[in-house]
């Protein structure tokens, strides 16, 4: 399967700060979703995709062709659609005016799209960009994204500021654009987002990446067990799971435990409550747990 991102290898070092990425892909036809917490590196590895910041070393390519600081890569950039945390069209720009920026950029800028879209998020061409709300300006950025069909979307926060609706309404245009021939990279807080759309999630922290699972693995096959903590050793005893296969938080009233196969557990202790796991809790555990 053809990628339309790949990482491989990327460092990058400033602030105090090291980005140190082995592997993150955007496969043809699939939704990533990238997860972390603030200061992960989310933003990092976006704007380094992108070609903002350069890397000290490793590689990225975009549709197969290398991305370096400062080379335009103008074939490959225009077959691309982003969306940033916040609206980066200048603030005394008419959303009319916006519209004229991406007729003028992009060849096959669909006028009609754009203009659809607008009127469905409530976006008047009248409208100043400064005058926008958070949540507008992510829908301004929407619409102009999707209003020149790009073959990857790059999303950094995309619902951030959007009321529940609004945000569905977001996700289902995204994922309606899919195809097998194109892709998505979607950075969010929002888990739960991800269990809409998403076919893979990477989660970085502290500049690394952590895991990367397909989505039924996180959400439908793990689960997590709360139990107490002889419970929770008769199940590591039982040798259902590979060495160093669960993930344990030891609290003040029990341990909870993100297991790789709760269908597995059940089958064997079916009298212990495992929860099927989300994006949110897989995550949590992950990254708070001690391997067992």
């Amino acid at each position: 399967m053809e990628n339309l991102i790949s990482v491989s290898h990327a460092r990058k070092s400033y602030g105090g700060f090291m980005l140190d990425i082995d592997e993150l892909v955007v496969p043809r036809g699939c939704v990533v979703g990238l997860v972390g917490g603030n200061g992960a590196g989310k933003t990092t590895t976006i704007k380094a995709i992108m070609g903002l910041i350069g890397l000290d070393a490793g590689e990225i390519t975009l549709f197969g062709r290398r991305v370096i600081k400062g080379s335009p890569l103008i074939d490959e950039k225009r077959r691309v659609g982003v969306i940033f945390d916040t609206c980066p069209f200048p603030a005394d720009l008419e959303v009319g005016e916006v519209a004229r920026m991406g007729r003028a950029a992009y060849p096959n800028w669909d006028a009609k799209v754009f203009e659809d879209l607008a009127g469905k998020f409530g976006l008047g061409l009248d409208k100043v960009v400064k005058e926008l709300s958070r949540g507008m300006g992510m829908k301004l950025q929407l619409a102009f994204a999707l209003a020149h069909d790009p073959d990857l979307l790059i999303l950094d926060e995309p619902t951030a500021g959007l009321d529940p609706l609004a945000r569905a309404e977001l996700l289902d245009l995204v994922r309606e654009r899919m195809s097998d021939d194109r892709g998505v990279l979607i950075s969010t807080h929002i888990t739960s987002d991800l269990e809409r759309i998403a076919d893979y999630v990477t989660c970085i922290n502290e500049g690394r990446v952590v895991f990367t699972e397909d989505i039924e693995t996180v959400c439908d096959r793990a689960g997590v067990l709360r139990c107490r903590a002889s419970e929770l050793e008769s199940v590591l005893a039982a040798g259902l799971f590979e060495p160093r296969g669960v993930c344990v938080v030891v609290g003040p009233y029990g341990v909870e435990a993100l297991v790789p196969d709760r269908f597995a557990l059940k089958e064997s202790f079916p009298e212990l409550a495992c929860e099927r796991a989300t994006v949110e809790s897989y995550m949590a555990l992950t990254l708070k747990g001690d391997l067992r």
